[in-house]
């Protein structure tokens, strides 16, 4: 006798979700989970409801009262505020009533008693919500006919934010933004009933790195972008998808042109990464793209000034340096600024010519040997139970990387324990915070580990280690020593690695990190010392971006032939024998990779400014010119032969996601030793110095954007008050620092927040230079302050 058997026996029957509702939305049943709010509910449906004050990335108010939709309750139809009502299990909620119609009409009447009809001239007219609900639901007549409320517009109520009260619905979503999201509470509303407004405090302008989001979030044009006003009506913009690389978070972006010329980037909202935020200086700084400064030929040294020549003509006197130098006096420095596929195909060509001198850092950043730890994403980050700062102020470095942080910190997901030499804007955040004296990190985290409550705390759960170079006037070593000290007591906790450059890892990852040891510091050494007959710059400007300035100049001034590719000319190019123009970002597809790992795309959306070149373009030339046939013709055949020899890039080359939340490609790195420099004791008439970076400073894209030009705060030397009296200078007077090596003159400035005996000065500020006083053979840099 045959027997069947039923497959479906050994199947497990997959348990009920607890948290799941079923709900009908006007007539369709639709799964939901408890917690969420009808209007979230709605729109994971495909159902659309009204809104102008809510959104999904901040908590529901229902001051705008336009989701109201109806709830069959106990004792029959009610209206309720679907952005503050939570599903529950069987509930009926209908969206196109004859008395939500009604509701709908009435509001947006209302909405518009006040509301100039003045949309050919608003910069949000096209994509206004406001609008588009008065057709879609309003009554498509007012029965008001008295004159509207008027103010004084616009107010410049920052640098680059405009304000129109007149056009302003009262929705808190720029407030909410503010306090909630930003933690820079600086826009309230302020008087009463009908005259209740948005605005400033006197005196305090909207100077938050963030407020773009809230031009971006206005349901209205009531807030205004400085940069784009009236430049383009959104039927006139064309659009494609793409990652910021102003810094290493990678934020997932729009990109906008008219006329082939960059007009706007607004966020996109992705999950593992930037929720739909970006900071200022990422959202505004495409006007660097468009600046009349752009190199648009190769120019070729002549005595004091540069000539335009051929591609051709300059190509071949590179190959022709290339040919007679030898494999050990070529170096490349550079590879973050452009993406994967430029730092694969450079690195490509190193490979082919034998070249071990290369790195994609200038001595700014920490070892490629960061990436050998167990990494973390930010998503598990913000999840982690707890996360150990080492880092610089993420505010100031990487502005989304900080909101991400300070949600989960607000929202109790995670526990941060900060080790810092001075206040940071996640310090009232965090759950410990800790200062200590630079060169002292790695002793100081040793000792808080052993205290009972942070014991229990790593134990519960969990571990993040949020690890980036904090002070440039500080061996990277001694960084990498308090990471080891951590992962020495929590073998389990995994290293986010906060790079600030955009695409460092993707350079560094696939070929641009230094090879036996020759990195950026050891190739300018060589430069300085008359090794290196080729020195080729890959948009890096060592001159402006390297700590130790006289390092910089030195190798700058000893390397016997500069070749310097960038988009500008820079401090550093000008110093070059030959000068590439290279596609600046939107000028050129490819990907990039992020500070976590994630490999998304970057778009061309605009035609490369005069004769530039995409920079994997001039590798692969070069290749061929010295007889080394890579292939390559297009980026398709670059990224197929990328993902033929890097393992995980043919995935991240190839996947749908790469255009969207991207996919995380972690490569195998070899772990190097840890050797800790000695660190001598600060006498108690000197100050330690630390230089740390702001989100504002004279680097090339922030130059040359007009927007952003003068957001600098400037070169000075904050101390504690208490040392005011000492240094025998009152606030706002100039003194002078100096240690052995030089002196600078800076103005001096005091702060409760900064520790005493500390002395912090911002890096690469317009004003005085204080790299001078930087070595990099120095672990610490201890400095006198002096009144003149």
């Amino acid at each position: 006798m045959t027997t069947t058997e039923n497959p479906t026996e050994d199947m497990q029957v997959p348990e009920p979700d607890p948290n799941a509702v079923s709900i009908t939305i006007n007539g369709r049943t639709v799964s939901a989970r408890k917690g969420d709010l009808i209007i979230a509910a709605a729109d994971n449906a495909n159902e659309y409801i009204p809104r102008f004050c809510y959104h999904p990335r901040m908590s529901p108010v229902g001051m705008c009262r336009q989701c109201l939709v109806e709830v069959e309750g106990p004792r029959g139809p009610m209206m309720v505020v679907s952005c503050m009502t939570p599903v529950a299990d069987g509930q009926i909620v209908r969206t196109d009533t004859p008395q939500v119609k009604r509701a709908h009409e009435g509001i947006l009447e209302l909405l518009l008693a006040n509301h100039p009809l003045d949309c050919p001239v608003c910069d949000k007219g096209g994509e206004c919500p406001l609008q588009d609900q008065a057709f879609s639901h309003g009554a498509g007549e007012s029965r008001f006919v008295e004159e509207k409320r008027h103010y004084e517009k616009p107010i410049a109520i920052s640098d680059l934010v405009y304000l129109d009260r007149e056009r302003c619905i009262l929705c808190d979503r720029c407030t909410r933004f503010a306090d909630e999201v930003a933690g820079d509470p600086l826009i309230s509303f302020t008087q009463r009933g009908n005259n209740t407004q948005v605005m400033t405090f006197p005196d305090e302008p909207f100077a938050s790195y963030f407020s773009g989001n809230t031009v971006q979030i206005c349901p209205v044009g009531a807030l205004t972008a400085q940069p784009y006003r009236f430049k383009a009506r959104p039927w006139d913009l064309e659009q494609r998808e793409s990652t910021c690389t102003t810094c290493s978070v990678g934020c997932r972006t729009v990109v906008q042109s008219s006329r082939d010329e960059l007009l706007r980037y607004q966020g996109v909202d992705s999950d593992p990464v930037n929720w739909g935020w970006l900071c200022d200086r990422g959202r505004f700084n495409f006007e660097s793209t468009n600046s009349e400064d752009r190199l648009v030929s190769p120019q070729k040294k002549s005595g004091d000034s540069f000539d335009a020549v051929s591609w051709s003509d300059a190509m071949e006197t590179i190959a022709r340096t290339l040919r007679l130098a030898t494999s050990g006096s070529i170096a490349i420095l550079g590879g973050a600024r452009g993406t994967n596929e430029d730092a694969f195909m450079w690195a490509t060509l190193a490979d082919a010519l034998n070249v071990r001198m290369r790195d994609a850092q200038v001595g700014d950043g920490l070892p490629s040997s960061v990436f050998s730890y167990p990494q973390a994403t930010i998503s598990s980050a913000c999840d982690a139970g707890t996360v150990i700062l080492l880092a610089p102020d993420l505010k100031e470095e990487l502005p989304v990387l900080h909101l991400r942080l300070k949600d989960a910190a607000d929202k109790k997901r995670i526990k941060i324990i900060e080790v810092s030499s001075h206040e940071s804007g996640l310090t009232k955040h965090a759950w410990r915070s800790v200062r200590c004296e630079p060169g002292t990190s790695h002793t100081t985290i040793q000792q808080l580990l052993q205290d009972s409550m942070v014991a229990s705390q790593l134990a519960s759960g969990p571990v993040t280690i949020v690890a980036g170079r904090a002070n440039l006037a500080e061996s990277e070593m001694l960084m990498m020593a308090a990471v080891e000290a951590v992962l020495s007591t929590s073998p389990q906790a995994t290293v986010l690695p906060v790079l600030r450059r955009g695409n460092v890892r993707g350079a560094l990852s696939l070929g641009l990190s230094p090879q036996d040891s020759n990195d950026a510091v050891a190739i300018m050494e060589s430069a300085a010392n008359g090794g290196v007959d080729c020195l080729i710059l890959l948009g890096v400007d060592p001159m402006n971006d390297m700590p130790d300035a006289d390092l910089a100049r030195r190798g700058i001034a000893g390397a016997r032939f500069v070749v310097a590719i960038d988009t500008f000319l820079t401090q550093s190019a000008a110093h070059a024998d030959i000068v590439l123009p290279a596609a600046a970002y939107g000028e050129k597809d490819g990907t990039t990779t992020n500070l976590e790992g994630r490999v998304t795309n970057v778009v061309q959306k605009v035609t490369a400014r005069g004769t530039s070149r995409a920079d994997w373009m001039i590798a692969a030339e070069l290749a061929d010119l010295l007889g080394h046939d890579t292939g390559v013709t297009t980026l398709a055949d670059v990224q197929k032969l990328m993902a033929q020899k890097v393992p995980g890039y043919g995935q991240a080359t190839t996947s749908v996601s790469v255009k969207r939340d991207g996919v995380v490609v972690t490569l195998p790195t070899p772990k190097v030793a840890v050797s800790v420099p000695s660190v001598t004791p600060r006498d108690s008439y000197g100050f330690r110095l630390d230089l740390s970076r702001k989100l504002y400073d004279r680097a090339i894209g922030t130059l040359t954007s007009p927007s952003l030009s003068e957001l600098a705060q400037g070169a000075s030397v904050c101390i504690h008050p208490l040392d005011l009296d000492r240094v025998g200078a009152q606030v706002g007077a100039t003194v002078k620092v100096s240690n052995a090596h030089s002196s600078v003159v800076l103005p001096v400035l005091a702060s409760e927040s900064v520790p005493r005996g500390l002395a912090v000065v911002p890096f690469n500020q317009p004003g005085a230079d204080i790299r001078e006083l930087v070595r990099h053979g120095d672990a610490v840099v201890d400095v006198r302050i002096e009144a003149i």
